[in-house]
């Protein structure tokens, strides 16, 4: 079973399901993602959205907050769709890093939209964190502009 990946077609089948017009940008990843990304929030929720384009919109999402906090003290895992370290720190070289924040897809596009605030995501047990430099509030909501 192959995996579809975020093609210009996938997100305009996507956008044309949800009433939108296709995308106008060209195929560069960080236009597509950006692209999926805004067919996202047209969207009733990411639930309701084709996995291809959810991926693009989570890696929009987390380069944008490698972006805004550079660095490689913290790893930001929304699996199955990507990864990226961040925060400036100390940073490690093997095995798995002592600072590691996760989260479904869902809780990520939520609290980089301010959707969702990063004290009622721990409350509700939806990102689980650890490590002293794991508390993203500083940097949440992502600005998007």
């Amino acid at each position: 079973m192959s995996r579809t990946r975020l093609t210009r077609a996938v997100l305009d089948e996507q956008r044309a399901a949800l009433g939108l017009e296709p995308h106008d940008g060209d195929d560069e990843p960080g236009t597509l993602r950006r692209a999926a990304f805004d067919t996202v929030l047209a969207a009733a929720g990411p639930d309701q959205v084709a996995r291809p384009v959810v991926k693009g919109a989570v890696r929009f999402l987390l380069d944008r907050l490698a972006e805004i906090a550079p660095g490689r003290s913290v790893e930001v895992r929304v699996p199955p769709h990507a990864a990226v370290q961040c925060v400036d720190g100390p940073h490690h070289t093997r095995g798995t890093p002592p600072n590691v924040v996760e989260m479904d897809a869902i809780t990520w596009i939520s609290l980089a939209t301010g959707r969702l605030t990063w004290d009622d995501a721990m409350q509700d047990h939806r990102v689980r964190a650890s490590g002293s430099r794991a508390d993203l509030s500083a940097y949440l909501p992502l600005p998007l502009g």
